[in-house]
């Protein structure tokens, strides 16, 4: 019986054994607009092999086993030694391989090296976005260490290489390794300048020891952390290498791993510091502005793996909706789906636009002194990381929702991304912290503002929403009466108008069109779905293809 009547039709194949990267055209079209030609194609190269790997079978289960087995904490071995090691599955190690050999952690100082890195952190986070923590802590180090121009040679070679070593030995015998960070105790969440874990100075050599608990401490199994802790002269950045130069353990008592909504492959942490051995990075006192270029670094990692995030979702359900028939056709042709899709689209689009603006800005900064691009990058970055991370979970919810029940289902793989959605929008500081750092930067660096209304500015006279939408937003600007309480609509505004200012600059006609129409124009519902009928959505969604 159950051979005659289990026949399977009207089921969309598996989205796999397809190039991540080349079809991805607002990504590929992105690192072509701001590489040189001779950078940009050799990127494509790269991140062509990359995008199949990503695409392909054997990546994808990677990424499916390396969260059905989470990792685990052996506080002791068999005899009673305090060890303090976090055993992962081997796909976890294969998924951090492929991508620290793949670059994934250098980009400092190597010509284009934001937006490459930038683009293959999008590509590859489609294969499994938990093992992205690991990887953008060890990127975003760098700019920290380099405060000390000691510790930036002995470790940003390590920090920077393309070759993966598991396992816990000194950093100096190994040929490459991974960071951490420490920054979060429960008594003061993101208010870190309430953090109590004391640092006690041996000596006048920059060596310190630490006791204090953090209540978050990501990828514990790494080779060396940043941590913030109160010295002498105020809080102070510190870092803490795993093990010392005569190969024993510091002292880093892993309480327990966090469990967590989602990001479940990814250890993350409570550590105990008894007497730990670490070296000062920076002046003392000055811990936050020692510290404040790796939070930007990885707050824009923020912006991009919520990038990915929503790019294979979109991926995922015009997939679906091309292969399934309902109610007398396939789903892609229904007009109402249709618009859901392009709407889907557009915000993905506008991400990933946003997020390679803002890495070849980095890349200004790091190749020339531009002040325009570096102010552009302070105000540009907190609020592209509170809207685009903010927009992560509804654009993921949405396209699972395409799928139907089978998007529901563990197997279609939208559940797990649907779990990971929310977390870019905590990490490095949530919504208010980023709304803040906005006012801040209004507030106190009135050339940041500049060089955003620079940069928007670019594109006026191509569209009348858009010129309407900026114009609004100087309004706002003008009145800071209250600002603090309406600090989220001015920041969303910001990152409405700054991606739609890159869109009508940038995108085909027809793209930027439905994003003025719907996001700035006011022609746009609660929910997804709600454009503008007149807009040719048809090539909207088949932009956004994924051609397998």
């Amino acid at each position: 019986m159950a051979a005659t009547t289990h026949t399977v039709t009207n089921q969309a194949p598996p989205l796999v054994g397809y190039d991540v990267f080349l079809s991805d055209r607002a990504l590929f079209e992105g690192v072509e607009r701001h590489l040189a030609p001779e950078l940009a194609e050799e990127a494509r190269d790269e991140l062509s092999g990359l995008g199949r790997t990503a695409g392909s079978a054997q990546a994808q289960g990677w990424g499916v086993l390396a969260n059905e087995n989470p990792p685990k904490l052996r506080t002791h071995d068999r005899y009673g030694h305090r060890i303090d090691e976090v055993e992962f599955h081997p796909s976890w190690h294969r998924l951090l391989g492929h991508a620290v050999g793949a670059g994934l952690t250098d980009a400092w100082g190597r010509p284009g090296g934001h937006v490459r890195r930038a683009a293959g952190f999008l590509v590859w986070t489609q294969a499994e976005a938990g093992h992205g923590c690991p990887l953008s802590m060890t990127h975003a180090a760098v700019p920290a260490l380099r405060t000390d121009p000691a510790l930036a040679a002995e470790w940003e070679p390590r920090l920077t290489s393309h070759v993966y070593e598991e396992g816990l030995r000194p950093a100096a015998d190994k040929a490459g390794v991974l960071f951490g960070m420490g920054m979060t105790e429960k008594q003061g969440g993101s208010d870190v300048r309430a953090n109590t874990t004391k640092a006690r100075p041996l000596g006048d050599g920059g060596e310190y020891l630490l006791t204090g608990h953090k209540w978050f401490c990501s990828a514990p199994m790494s080779d060396g952390f940043l941590v913030l802790a109160q010295a002498p002269g105020g809080l102070t950045c510190f870092l803490v290498p795993r093990v010392l130069d005569d190969a024993t353990r510091n002292t880093f008592r892993i309480q327990r791993l966090k469990d967590k909504l989602g990001n479940r492959s990814n250890a993350s942490s409570e550590v105990e510091f008894d007497e730990t051995w670490a070296r000062r990075v920076g002046d003392e006192g000055r811990g936050v502005r020692t510290i404040i270029e790796m939070v930007a670094a990885t707050r824009l990692d923020c912006v991009v793996g919520s990038a990915a995030l929503m790019r294979q979702g979109v991926a995922q359900a015009i997939h679906h909706a091309s292969y399934r028939s309902a109610f007398g056709g396939v789903l892609i042709e229904k007009p109402l789906m249709k618009n859901v899709l392009a709407d889907l689209a557009l915000e993905s689009e506008a991400a990933t636009t946003l997020a390679l603006r803002l890495a070849a800005a980095q890349d200004a900064v790091q190749s020339t002194d531009a002040e325009e691009e570096r102010a552009l990058l302070r105000l540009a970055v907190p609020a592209a990381k509170y809207w685009v991370t903010k927009r992560c979970t509804p654009v993921v919810a949405e396209a699972l929702e395409c799928l139907g029940g089978n998007g529901y289902v563990e197997e279609s793989g939208l559940p797990r991304l649907l779990r990971e959605s929310p977390l870019n929008s905590i990490w490095e500081g949530s919504g208010n912290v980023q709304a803040l750092d906005v006012l801040r930067a209004l507030q106190r660096e009135p050339h940041a503002l500049d060089a955003f209304l620079q940069e928007v500015g670019r594109a006026r006279g191509a569209d009348h929403r858009l010129d309407g939408a900026i114009k609004n937003l100087l309004t706002e600007l003008a009145d800071l009466d209250g600002i603090e309480a309406r600090a989220r609509r001015l920041v969303e505004r910001m990152a409405l108008v700054l991606q739609g200012s890159l869109l009508v600059r940038w995108a085909p006609p027809e793209v930027a069109d439905a994003f003025c129409a719907s996001r700035l124009g006011g022609d746009w519902g609660t929910a997804f779905g709600t454009l503008p009928h007149t807009l040719d959505l048809g090539s909207v969604v088949e932009r956004a293809r994924a051609a397998v």
